[in-house]
């Protein structure tokens, strides 16, 4: 079941600051903000991480803070723009290496999950970040089996240890 997007004032926020899919230049100034604060994991939930991975062209390393999800005993992260997602092209350009950073610096590979296996990642993500609930068109109270309608349009990656 998909479920109205957020209508109130953070909900549009949310939505006017990616619109198109893209990050506007107040969306950019506060993920460079977000990026630092969570790579430090000072007064940070233990979620919220900096993934670092080389640009796909200038291969000088970016940062995006992203919300890491723990789901039976698994790591993940959840490109919640979709595939059009800067960091996701810096990843597959860059065979899956990257660092994630909470407090101290991770060297990690991230592996693509497949379609099939992305609803209850997708839905786990929903209740941890609620900065991406106007993104993602399903109600996060929606049962798993709702979550695979849109699965495709979001990459998940599970972090593993190289």
């Amino acid at each position: 079941m998909t479920g109205p997007r957020p209508t109130g004032p953070m909900g549009h926020l949310q939505r006017w600051m990616y619109r198109r899919g893209r990050p506007n230049a107040l969306a950019r100034a506060l993920n460079r903000v977000s990026a630092v604060h969570f790579a430090s994991g000072i007064l940070v939930p233990r979620r919220g991480v900096t993934l670092e991975v080389p640009g796909r062209r200038s291969r000088q390393p970016i940062s995006f803070p992203l919300v890491l999800v723990a789901l039976d005993g698994e790591r993940y992260l959840v490109a919640m723009l979709g595939e059009r997602t800067n960091w996701v092209a810096n990843v597959r350009a860059n065979d899956g290496r990257a660092v994630l950073r909470h407090g101290i610096a991770e060297p990690v590979r991230l592996v693509e999950v497949d379609v099939e296996a992305r609803a209850p990642i997708l839905r786990r993500f929903l209740e941890l970040a609620p900065g991406a609930r106007p993104h993602i068109p399903i109600d996060r109270h929606a049962p798993v089996a709702d979550f695979a309608a849109v699965a495709a349009q979001f990459p998940v990656f599970r972090v593993t240890v190289p």
